[in-house]
């Protein structure tokens, strides 16, 4: 079977090959914008598919996040140009500031930081949840005019335990996820 998805998941720890259906393009992107662009970039290229899946842990902003999210917009926590132009989006850049998927509700705010404190700029954009890789999975899929879709299991509060709470928990949302995937085939 050749489900025409590739999903991109940063770890092998957040997502095990051996349990994904037959014929499922799975690649680990490694953590950070900058993996994830080049990985995303070079398996549309190389596997060719017709939507493109994320998978992957995040931070809570909000405390009343818990479990399997899937996320609707993802913005870049992280681009601080000022003043050359507003924080979150590239300068002299005619790309998207943002990029929406196919479903979803929750908006993702991505960054090459872990976050370990309160950022009121994130809670003022409506950001529900924080990672490291989604945005360039996003630009990726919207440059070869891709369809995506992402989920997010959540692992810690985006507070000062946050490093240990997401050790003790990056292969938990694996089951939920590889729930959600079958009905997505």
């Amino acid at each position: 079977m050749n489900s025409q998805l590739l999903i991109i998941t940063a770890l092998e720890s957040e997502l095990n090959k051996a349990a994904l259906p037959a014929g499922v393009n799975l690649v680990y992107s490694g953590i950070g914008k900058i993996n994830a662009a080049m990985t995303s970039f070079a398996a549309i290229h190389e596997f060719n598919p017709k939507r493109v899946i994320n998978f992957g842990t995040a931070g809570t902003v909000k405390s009343d996040l818990h479990g399997l999210l899937e996320i609707g917009k993802v913005i870049q926590r992280d681009m601080l140009a000022e003043p050359l132009a507003p924080r979150g989006q590239t300068p002299f850049c005619s790309k998207p500031r943002e990029y929406l998927s196919l479903g979803g509700e929750h908006i993702c705010g991505s960054g090459d930081s872990f976050v370990t404190a309160t950022d009121p700029w994130l809670l003022e954009q409506g950001i529900d949840v924080v990672d490291m890789e989604l945005f360039p999975i996003a630009a990726s899929a919207f440059h070869f005019n891709l369809p995506w879709q992402s989920f997010k299991y959540i692992t810690d509060a985006a507070n000062e335990d946050a490093g240990k709470e997401w050790h003790e928990k990056k292969n938990h949302g694996e089951e939920l996820f590889l729930m959600r995937l079958k009905e997505l085939l």
